[in-house]
């Protein structure tokens, strides 16, 4: 289902990040056809519909409309460094409703199969929310990073207890240290933006933007993850 909304990469800039969104429309069908529409000046490298179903828009050499302004582990306007994929669902816009398990899988297997294809370490596997805070949050709380984590898809803090709301003094300082370790961009007038983004994809439970112990738990988990992939990887 191939998209006009495409163009050249940027010679040199190499392929190093996989971002996952929503559709946030009411159907897969009108997805596509807006992410297919030269007027609306969007797209993505893929669609995987509600039932599995995967679609390719674009060629992944090429450079897909999908992230906007964005901004990641120091890099900024990541359509030219990024795959994109839209994953079928109302949104919170229109409906937001947990991913089938059958869509969930074919996301797993297409993630995959990019990350044979391309050097894109599990730090950069990301949510739309994550690399736009401040204008996005896709995919959302219900996606299940968790379990694309325990296929080799992106980063998970086994093990680390995120039920603790107690109020930690200094917590949102130390969040906002945490969330630029990470990668996050960070406002400093406003860091609890950032901070709810992070836990709409790895604090699941509790996402409304206090910087308590399990937030700062999570942060903690997943700032070490991000840093130890990195010293072992580069």
């Amino acid at each position: 289902m191939p998209s006009p909304n495409q163009d050249d990469r940027p010679p040199g800039v190499p392929i190093d990040t996989l971002i996952l969104h929503y559709t946030d429309m009411e159907s897969g069908a009108a997805a596509i056809e807006r992410l297919r529409d030269p007027v609306a000046k969007v797209s993505a490298h893929y669609v995987v519909e509600e039932d599995g179903q995967v679609f390719r828009l674009v060629p992944e050499e090429r450079r897909a409309a999908h992230a906007g302004i964005s901004h990641w582990r120091g890099h900024e306007a990541l359509n030219a460094r990024s795959i994109g994929i839209e994953v079928v669902n109302p949104g919170h816009s229109c409906g937001y409703r947990p991913f089938p398990a059958l869509q969930m899988a074919a996301v797993a297997d297409l993630c995959l199969e990019i990350l044979s294809r391309h050097p894109i370490p599990a730090r950069n596997v990301v949510a739309h929310s994550d690399v736009a805070p401040d204008r996005k949050r896709d995919p959302g709380e219900l996606f299940d990073w968790r379990g694309l984590a325990s296929l080799g898809v992106g980063l998970w803090p086994e093990g680390v207890d995120g039920g603790d709301l107690s109020t930690v003094p200094g917590g949102m300082a130390r969040a906002a240290e945490l969330l630029r370790r990470i990668g996050y961009p960070v406002d400093p007038a406003r860091p609890e933006v950032a901070l709810v983004a992070f836990q709409r994809h790895w604090r699941q439970e509790e996402w409304g933007g206090r910087a308590d112990a399990g937030t700062l738990a999570r942060l903690e988990a997943v700032a070490a993850l991000a840093e130890a992939e990195l010293a072992e990887k580069g």
